[in-house]
Formats: structure tokens, C-alpha cells, sequence
């Protein structure tokens, strides 16, 4: 009797949970939105909610979609289906975010192009005005930007912070086949970027203030090509009339930026293509940014194209107050390049100014080059990672830094940091030594002579 009461529970157990089993396979048409099964891939969930007419566009509670998700993970299929089933294309989630503009940044043109067929609309933007053909530049698939401008995306749109383009974007993050598309579809090469003013720091320095204010951007694609050392990005918009010397907010022509960034490569193309070696419009010259950058061969480069060895700096590069950035500093107002290799501890780039006819009695503030060969540092502005000693003339050992690829920034956290001192010492010997010595006085005569 207690037997069969036992297995009688258990029957009704079973049944119950099959019971339950059944309700849920059917739960869709119960209220459960498409989305949720389309976020946790569970397409088979998804093809019965639409059999049994869910709402394909019930929105979760961000405002995302089941095409959203299918398109964010990237499965044409599934996006296929839900578009066929009426699914809306432009459906944008809480933040403005549509299914295309999740396509261009996950760099997808198959499914950039599916949407498109599907009648997405190209030029939908994010309320920041970032269009989804900036995305697709950004992250630089060439056929999902193909696609975009065949769908008639507009290649002049500006997002609203810095009224930055796609040509831009796509400069910035070196994509020169996304630049080459852009370009064929009429993106301008002079458009600029917002001019905005900026409080700098010159903590440390001769500024009797402190803190002052510069103008900031206003950057055009070469700019950012120079900035980013995008040698194959710079020469298509070179070829497409873009203007060598056309220079930022802050006065620094692509020249001046490239020398600054140590893009030697791209500086020397800018040289060749007729950049003026001597434009000092923020205040000095590339040949000063060649100078802070150790960049031997750059400095030649200039000096072959002309560029004047005595060109004198009446401004320094600005500092933001919160990074530590290659700079050249206030103090160094009225520097030649020369006076500032000494300053850098560059030996072999003052020979070869001094050759070029630098003055190797040029001082700033009444201290001379010697003074600032024993006084100087690469502490102010130059900083990097320490390479292994290298064995120079006299046997002297010097320790150059590695700099990174980073333009214009880079850590103050710098593996190495505790050996600068013996080895700024080390370097301050050689470069006075070269200024006392008998070659030095017959380097300075010639200079006397060709000044």
C-alpha cells in the first residue's frame, strides 16, 4: 500500500516536470523577447519565437535587439534571417547604436554588407556624430568601407567634439587602403580639425607663470599622418594636392610634428616633396625636433635641403601638466640647434652642424654651449627605455634610449631611470671634450667663415 502511494508521487513528479519542460519550450510566445535567445545564441529559440510570432523588435531594456545581437556575434546567417523575418535594420539601441554601426566596428563587411541590402542607411550616426563610415575607417576592413560609400555614405561628415572625418580616422590608425578608398570617393585632404585652446604647464621652466594656455588642433589629414608616422598614408595625400606645409592651431607645419614624433622616414619624404625645412611657427624648426629626438640622420637630411643651422627658438613646445612629454623647454628660449645639441648631449650632431656652418659661440641667457653641455640632461623631455652601452670614440660608454613608436608621449616609469645619472655624466664629458678640443677650435673657425 506504501509502495504504490510512493510510486504514484514520483509519477506526478515526472509528469510535472515534463509539464513544466513543455511550458517552457513555448515561453516565447509567452512574453520572453526575441532578443534574450538571440543574446544567448540560441538561434533554434530564436526560429521558434518567430514561428509562434514573437515581436521580432522588442527592445531589451538597453534598447538592443535581437539584431543587434546577432550582428554582434558577427553571424550573417542569423542577421539574414531576422532581416527576412522584419527585423528593423535601423533599430538604434539607448545609445544610439545601430546593428551597421556594430558591423563597421567589429570590422565585419560581410555582414556591413548584408544590412546594407537589407536597408540600413549608411549615414546614420551616433548622437556624437560619429557615422558609421568613421567606425569602418577606424577600424579599417576596406571592403565594409567599400560597401559604405557604394550605399552612398558621405565621406565630409564630421563627428561634433572635434569635427574630426573618416580620411581622419583612417590616417590616425594607419589604414592607407581605407585612405586610398576615401580619397577615390572625394574625401577632402584640407579639411581641419576643431582649434581649441589648452592649459599647458611649463613647471620647471623659465615661464614666470606656470601654467598658460596654447591652441590645440586644427589638425588636417597630413597632420596626423606626420603625427602617427603613416609614410604610405602621407604620400597618397600628398598626390591627392594635399599641402605640405599647411600647419596645426599650434603653428607646427607636418614637418615640424613628424621630426617631433621621430618619423624620420616620413619627415625626409615631406623634405623631398618640398616642405619648407625652416618653418618654425610654433617657435622653432625641425631641425630643433630633430635635435630633441637624437635623429642623426634627419638632422643631415635638413641641413642638405637648406635648412638654417643657426635658426634660433623663441618658443618651447608646451607640456601638458599631467604627462610627461618630449618637449622642448621654455628655458631653452634663444637656443640654436646646435646650443641644443650641446644642451642634449649630441656630439655627433654638433659636428656635423658645426660643419654645416652652425656658431658654436650662439648662448642663450649668456650660457654658452660648453656651460650647457655640462649643465644638461635628457631629463627635461627625453626620456625611454635604456639601451644596452655602446662603445663610442675615446672608449666612452653611452647608453642612448630606445624611444617608442608612441608619438609626441610617452611614461615617465622608464626601466633604467637609476642609471641616467652616471650616464648623462659620461655623455657631458664627451661633448665638453669635443668644444675644448684642437678639431673643435678648427670646426669653429670654418663656422666663422661661412656665417
Amino acid at each position: 500500500m506504501l509502495g504504490s502511494k510512493r510510486s504514484a508521487a514520483v509519477r506526478s513528479v515526472v509528469l510535472a516536470l515534463v509539464g513544466l519542460g513543455l511550458l517552457a519550450a513555448t515561453a516565447a510566445a509567452q512574453g520572453q523577447p526575441v532578443a534574450d535567445a538571440a543574446k544567448r545564441q540560441d538561434w533554434a529559440v530564436v526560429q521558434e519565437l518567430l514561428r509562434e510570432g514573437a515581436d521580432i523588435n522588442l527592445q531589451q531594456g538597453d534598447g538592443a535587439t535581437a539584431l543587434h545581437w546577432a550582428v554582434y556575434w558577427n553571424d550573417s546567417e542569423a542577421v539574414q534571417l531576422l532581416l527576412a523575418s522584419g527585423a528593423a535594420a535601423d533599430a538604434a539601441n539607448d545609445l544610439g547604436v545601430t546593428p551597421l554601426w556594430l558591423a563597421a566596428n567589429n570590422g565585419n563587411a560581410g555582414v556591413v554588407e548584408v544590412l546594407l541590402a537589407g536597408g540600413a542607411d549608411p549615414n546614420l550616426a551616433l548622437p556624437s556624430g560619429e557615422t558609421v563610415l568613421m567606425t569602418a575607417s577606424r577600424t579599417g576592413d576596406p571592403e565594409a568601407v567599400r560597401a559604405l560609400l557604394a550605399a552612398g555614405a558621405d565621406p565630409h561628415a564630421t563627428e561634433a567634439a572635434h569635427r574630426q572625418t573618416a580620411l581622419m580616422w583612417a590616417v590616425a590608425q594607419q589604414h592607407a587602403e581605407v585612405v586610398r578608398l576615401l580619397l577615390e570617393s572625394g574625401a577632402r585632404v584640407d579639411d581641419r580639425s576643431l582649434s581649441y585652446p589648452q592649459v599647458v604647464s611649463s613647471s620647471g621652466n623659465a615661464d614666470p607663470s606656470g601654467v598658460f594656455e596654447v591652441q590645440q588642433g586644427g589638425y588636417t589629414p597630413l597632420l596626423f599622418a606626420a603625427r602617427q608616422g603613416d609614410l604610405a598614408s602621407a604620400r597618397l595625400l600628398v598626390a591627392a594636392g594635399a599641402a605640405v606645409d599647411e600647419a596645426a592651431a599650434s603653428g607646427t607645419t607636418p614637418l615640424v610634428v613628424a621630426a617631433h614624433s621621430d618619423h624620420g622616414d616620413l619627415a625626409a619624404y615631406l623634405l623631398e616633396a618640398g616642405a619648407d625645412p625652416d618653418a618654425d611657427g610654433a617657435g622653432y624648426s625641425a631641425l630643433h625636433a630633430a635635435v630633441l629626438r637624437g635623429d642623426r640622420t634627419l638632422v643631415a637630411a635638413l641641413l642638405d635641403h637648406g635648412a638654417d643651422p643657426d635658426t634660433v627658438m623663441t618658443r618651447g613646445s608646451p607640456a601638458r601638466r599631467v604627462s610627461a612629454d618630449w618637449r622642448l623647454p621654455h628655458r631653452m628660449i634663444g637656443a640654436t640647434p646646435f646650443w641644443t645639441a650641446a644642451w642634449f648631449r649630441e656630439p655627433d650632431i654638433m659636428r656635423l652642424l658645426a660643419a654645416h656652418g652652425a656658431d658654436p659661440r650662439a648662448s642663450v641667457g649668456g650660457e654658452t654651449a660648453v656651460i650647457a653641455a655640462i649643465r644638461g640632461r635628457f631629463s627635461r623631455g627625453r626620456f625611454g627605455v635604456i639601451r644596452p652601452p655602446a662603445e663610442v670614440e675615446a672608449g666612452t660608454q653611452l647608453r642612448r634610449p630606445q624611444w617608442p613608436s608612441t608619438p609626441g608621449r610617452m611614461s615617465t616609469a622608464a626601466p633604467g631611470v637609476a642609471t641616467r645619472r652616471c650616464t648623462w655624466r659620461s655623455r657631458s664629458a664627451s661633448t665638453a671634450s669635443l668644444l675644448r678640443s684642437p678639431n673643435a677650435a678648427r670646426i669653429s673657425m670654418h663656422a666663422m667663415e661661412t656665417v
